[in-house]
């Protein structure tokens, strides 16, 4: 076994895992629910950015169903996070399936 090879691998391995970590905080992926009434925007490090509201929900009368389809809004924004993370994962280790490494992302 070449140590000095296993090192430079290891070292472009982690270049490259910086440079998606890098990728996926430039990412952003918005959720519209509620036929357009509420849209939500995270980056790939799965940190929210922006929610924007259509002004003709914000009822007192149906602020339960707004703070239903923020959390909904939300919850579907994340997920395109971290599916677009474990997609970028799979590629750079090959489909390697490798512990540890999926909380790099979120």
């Amino acid at each position: 076994m070449d140590i000095g090879k296993v090192m430079r691998e290891a070292q472009l391995f982690q270049r490259r895992l910086s440079e998606i970590q890098g990728e996926l905080a430039g990412q952003r992926l918005t959720s519209t629910v509620g036929g357009g009434m509420v849209t939500v925007t995270v980056n790939g490090k799965s940190e929210l950015l922006a929610i924007v509201i259509d002004p003709e929900l914000v009822n007192p009368a149906e602020l339960t169903m707004l703070q239903d389809l923020i959390v909904a809004g939300v919850n579907e924004a994340l997920r395109q996070a971290a599916e677009t993370a474990r997609e970028k994962m799979t590629a750079l280790t090959g489909g390697l399936n490798l512990p540890g490494l999926a909380g790099l992302f979120g």
